[in-house]
């Protein structure tokens, strides 16, 4: 496959340049392969099928970004939610390789998708899903405590990522779900971030943020960038990540094939 980005016609691929100044990836086996990737919504009580993207393809390599763009409604959130499984996809093939093994995400068991999540994917997301009673900390060292690291020393790298988000200190022991929008959205980077996957998806996670904090993220996004983590995005505040981005992929259109190297 051609080392290219895609701008589509209504019904043509057309290849087109990587990004400017975009490294190439090193001579190693993608973290993800897309292929054919298809989803529509049975809207029952109308009669009728919502199409949300057909015939995507592309591959996504350790260290690189992928930007998804398009207008409101093109189905970037969809596309990332069909990625993680959050919906299941109506066609094509979402190729996980892990150190067990080659996986279809589409197709795989809803057992293996859990155990992907806890050891391989990632997924931030602008909204906070907060527990009632239990204390922001508590939150953000959870990743941590299943991933078998003791509770002080899990706790205490919570309260350091809670720190650099701009949480502060007398929060730190509240409940997030009093908290508003802009403190649970913190909460919530510190908790998807603090344990490294290879795979990162983040839909809108700089939307409630103020600029201090999406400094932060970016911080933390450059770092993990460089340690390898493979990464698809949706940005609301794009020039935040312009030096992230190794390739764009433009929903606006029905069909896109696409090469993210």
């Amino acid at each position: 496959m051609p080392n290219c980005e895609s701008e589509m016609t209504d019904d043509i691929a057309v290849l087109a340049r990587p990004r400017t100044g975009a490294s190439q990836p090193s001579a190693t086996r993608p973290v993800l392969e897309v292929e054919n990737l298809a989803k529509h919504f049975e809207m029952h009580h109308l009669g009728k099928r919502l199409f949300a993207f057909e015939n995507i393809s592309f591959r996504l390599f350790p260290g690189r970004f992928l930007l998804l763009t398009g207008h409101n409604g093109a189905g970037k959130s969809t596309l990332l939610r069909t990625l993680y499984r959050s919906y299941r996809p109506k066609g094509g093939h979402v190729w996980l390789n892990t150190a067990e093994g080659r996986i279809d995400l589409a197709r795989a068991a809803d057992v293996d998708i859990a155990l992907l999540r806890r050891r391989e994917i990632g997924f931030v997301t602008q909204f906070l899903n907060a527990r009632p009673r239990v204390a922001a900390e508590d939150i953000v060292a959870e990743p941590l405590r299943l991933a078998g690291r003791a509770k002080d020393e899990a706790v205490d790298e919570a309260r350091r990522w809670l720190g650099e988000f701009g949480v502060k200190r007398e929060l730190w022991a509240a409940y997030p779900s009093t908290f508003s929008g802009g403190e649970q959205q913190k909460v919530n980077l510190a908790r998807a971030l603090i344990l490294p996957q290879r795979l990162l998806m983040l839909d809108e996670p700089t939307a409630s943020l103020d600029v201090n904090a999406r400094r932060a993220l970016i911080r933390r996004l450059s770092a993990l960038k460089e340690a390898g983590v493979a990464m698809i995005g949706v940005f609301h505040h794009r020039a935040d990540i312009a030096d992230l981005v190794d390739s764009e992929l433009d929903l606006t259109t029905k069909e896109v094939h696409h090469v993210a190297e």
